[in-house]
């Protein structure tokens, strides 16, 4: 069941640290996360029941967004997240998955 409040706001104050680490905090407080919209001024973090949780004070505009996308595995076009649109929020799929050694140059 949807509920109208987030379960849990934290704001940003320029300290992305602060944020990624409410995140690992309330990550437990959700199910399996489904979406994440992104407006001018917060993210919200929503699961497959349609509860959320949201980050105020940053937005599609900031640099600090990419590495907040990034830590729920959203999937999005980093060199296009700040362009703005006519729309209230940009909407994304979250719970992407890397695959094993992504990272390591071979």
């Amino acid at each position: 069941m949807a509920v109208d409040e987030p379960v849990a706001t934290c704001q940003f104050q320029g300290d992305l640290d602060d944020v990624l680490e409410f995140l690992k905090r309330t990550r437990n407080e959700l199910r399996t996360l489904r979406k994440v919209r992104v407006w001018l001024d917060r993210v919200q973090i929503l699961d497959v029941n349609g509860d959320y949780f949201e980050v105020t004070g940053i937005g599609y505009p900031d640099d600090d967004v990419s590495p907040l996308l990034k830590a729920v595995g959203t999937s999005f076009k980093p060199e296009s997240i700040h362009n703005p649109i006519q729309k209230p929020f940009k909407e994304f799929m979250a719970g992407r998955r890397f695959p094993w050694a992504e990272d390591r140059i071979l």
